[in-house]
């Protein structure tokens, strides 16, 4: 029985680490800034004589985000080779959000303070925000960027071009995520774990599939015609997951999308404690893993590979077992190797390589409690919001 479950370990762990090691080439960043200028996009962006890119509009919804707009706003004003605009909007905010942008904005033109309106039934704050951004927006470039999120100043150029380049309707892109605390360095890098480990990033370029969308909420980048033709934030009014809902109504429209590793271009902290990490994963979870299709496999795959080799191999070594010692052992190997290849790639902290068995263990916990949550009619509150 225990090499039963050994083997099981090691066919489970196998998986996603071979789709992590296909995914991993195709998720960098594709060109250096010099082969994108040197390749030629034919991209009317790109027409003007001194190759100055036409301005891009950079839009950030922000609600009660006094910590961090400053420096997300100073860092866009940097861009280099692009004309750029700042608009944010003030989400009704109960802090000081207000204030330091409209301070910003006094001192820089480029700056724009918008106050948000009324939130309507059956609409999602951010979904509205940016629906609000983009009808206010001069420049045909729209990027819609979280408020936590610090580009660097290459960074926009870079995105321009690759859209082009790619001629894709939508581009987004992971910025580097900064984690502070232990539950924030164990579970914030298995978003790249889930995504470069079961989803083909290979098909998802080779077809315009809704089903095959995926994206980074926290940095889009579109042209208002586009955005436009795939019915705005509108055509996802009601979602907290515009990482994913977003590139789908793209898709639904027969506009390609693409996702990448942006984390030279940008970066990001999410949260800043284990409690907001625990709400922003149960907020999230119910428009991703945590619904009834997908939970019990995704269970099975996440547990299977990555939580049941440690087990069996200790359980192995104490009644020594040695030929289920060894398959489990090496289950455990590959099923931490991913996640040891993207702290070396992609920057991702060690503690979350060395604790990832129970790092996955909690995130699949916080997956059935969302689903619970959603059976139940409970919602958890963000930023003093629910549904809406």
């Amino acid at each position: 029985m225990m090499l039963v479950l050994a083997i099981t370990g090691l066919a489970t762990s196998l998986l996603p680490a071979v789709m992590f090691l296909k995914n991993l080439p195709l998720f960098l960043f594709p060109m250096t800034v010099q082969h994108q200028r040197n390749s030629g996009t034919g991209d009317a962006a790109q027409d003007e004589a001194t190759g100055e890119i036409p301005g891009v509009s950079v839009l950030i919804p922000a609600r009660d985000e006094e910590d961090g707009i400053s420096a997300s706003v100073q860092a866009a004003l940097q861009s280099r080779g692009v004309a750029v605009e700042v608009l944010v909007l003030d989400d009704n905010s109960t802090d000081q959000t207000a204030v330091i942008v409209k301070r910003l904005s006094l001192s820089e033109s480029r700056v724009r303070y918008q106050l948000g309106g009324s939130l309507p039934v059956g609409w999602n704050g951010k979904q509205f925000a940016c629906t609000q951004l983009a009808a206010s927006a001069t420049h045909q470039t729209l990027v819609f960027m979280d408020a936590d999120v610090r580009l660097k100043p290459d960074a926009l150029r870079r995105l321009v071009e690759c859209r082009a380049a790619r001629k894709v309707g939508l581009l987004s892109v992971f910025p580097h995520q900064e984690t502070g605390t232990i539950l924030e360095k164990l579970i914030i890098p298995l978003m790249h774990f889930i995504l470069l480990g079961f989803c083909p990033l290979d098909r998802m370029r080779g077809s315009s599939s809704p089903s095959l969308a995926a994206g980074c909420g926290q940095l889009f980048l579109t042209t208002a015609e586009a955005y436009e033709k795939a019915g705005t934030h509108a055509a996802i009014r009601g979602s907290r997951h515009d990482g994913v809902k977003l590139p789908r109504a793209f898709r639904a429209v027969g506009l390609m999308t693409d996702v990448y590793d942006g984390s030279e271009m940008a970066d990001c902290r999410m949260y800043h404690s284990a409690v907001e990490v625990v709400r922003g994963v149960l907020k999230n979870a119910t428009e991703g893993l945590a619904n009834p299709k997908l939970i019990l496999p995704f269970s099975l795959f996440l547990i299977g590979g990555s939580v049941l080799p440690l087990v069996v191999l200790v359980f192995a070594l104490c009644t020594g077992n040695v030929v289920a010692a060894l398959v489990s052992g090496l289950a455990v190997f590959i099923g931490h190797f991913p996640r040891a290849l993207a702290a070396a790639k992609l920057r991702q902290p060690v503690l979350g390589v060395v604790c990832h068995a129970p790092a996955t263990l909690l995130f699949v916990g916080l997956q059935w409690v969302a689903l619970l949550n959603q059976l139940m009619g409970w919602q958890v509150a963000w930023r003093g919001r629910t549904s809406s």
